[in-house]
Formats: structure tokens, C-alpha cells, sequence
């Protein structure tokens, strides 16, 4: 089984969208038995809330089930426990470094890395654009799990 976990800062916007955007695609392919996905957080200022509006707003829009994750913050031990994490941004994979106590395993990328544009994915908590999310968050799912299935499951 593969292990992926999404990290962004409040664990409310980026990276639950990512988690059941990653979730939909894998079950869209029969995948559902081969992964875990999960999503979590760098900080402790939104733990316990459900995704932003904005983010269940986008999914419902185009047909992606949204569950009722509550934000937690990544811990240590989660290094350890999954094979990928995924953060969103420069500064999600600094605090993923410094949680997990560095990356000797290389299993700490940032979610473009795997598309041909390794940038960060804007917050739309500071930027109101959820389209622009979504669309940024989408390309890195399916190129993940591309590289995922090329990598780890042939």
C-alpha cells in the first residue's frame, strides 16, 4: 500500500483539496485498495477545523466528494509512517524538514515537483483564487500519481 500525506500550513485548504482530489483520481482507476491518503498540517491555528468553504465550495463544482476531515498537524512520526509527503509550498516543505528532522529517505517533495513546473501552489486562504488552486492542485495529483505508478507499483 502507498502512503501519501499533503501538507500545507492550516491543513484547511491546499492540501485537504489535494487529498480528495488524489482520493477521486485513485478511485476514478480502481486504485482504492493500494493507497492511503491523508492530509495534516505545519501549524496548530486551524487544528480541528473542517476544509475552508472555499475549497468544499470548488470541489463540489466539479464533482469531487469532500469528507469530513478535521486539520491536524503533521507529526514526527509521520516521516516514518508514509511514503510521500507532499507539501504545497517552499516554506510548508522547510517546516516538513524541520518536524520530520530532515529528509534522508527523500520522501519530502513539493506537489509541483512532478509536473514540468516545480513552483509553489498559491493559498487561497491569502489569495480568494480556489479555480487557480484547483487547477494547479489537479495537474500535481495526476503527475504524482503517474510517477507513482511508474515508480512504486510496477
Amino acid at each position: 500500500m502507498i502512503k501519501v500525506l499533503f501538507i500545507c500550513h492550516g491543513n484547511i485548504c491546499r492540501s485537504t483539496m489535494a487529498q480528495y482530489v488524489m482520493q477521486y483520481l485513485v478511485d476514478k482507476r480502481g486504485l482504492s485498495d493500494c493507497f492511503y491518503i491523508d492530509s495534516a498540517a505545519t501549524s496548530t491555528e486551524e487544528i480541528g477545523n473542517r476544509p475552508h468553504r472555499g475549497t468544499q465550495a470548488k470541489l463540489y463544482e466539479v464533482g469531487i466528494p469532500c469528507g469530513d476531515h478535521r486539520a491536524v498537524q503533521m507529526k514526527r512520526s509521520d516521516y516514518e509512517k508514509y511514503d510521500y509527503l507532499i507539501g504545497m509550498d517552499t516554506w510548508n516543505i522547510r517546516n516538513m524538514n524541520r518536524i520530520a528532522g530532515g529528509d534522508p529517505e527523500h520522501k519530502i517533495h513539493k506537489l509541483l515537483e512532478f509536473t514540468n513546473r516545480d513552483g509553489d501552489i498559491a493559498d487561497p486562504w491569502y489569495t480568494g483564487n480556489f479555480d487557480e488552486t484547483y487547477t494547479d492542485v489537479m495537474e500535481g495529483c495526476q503527475d504524482l500519481l503517474e510517477h507513482i505508478l511508474k515508480e512504486d507499483m510496477e
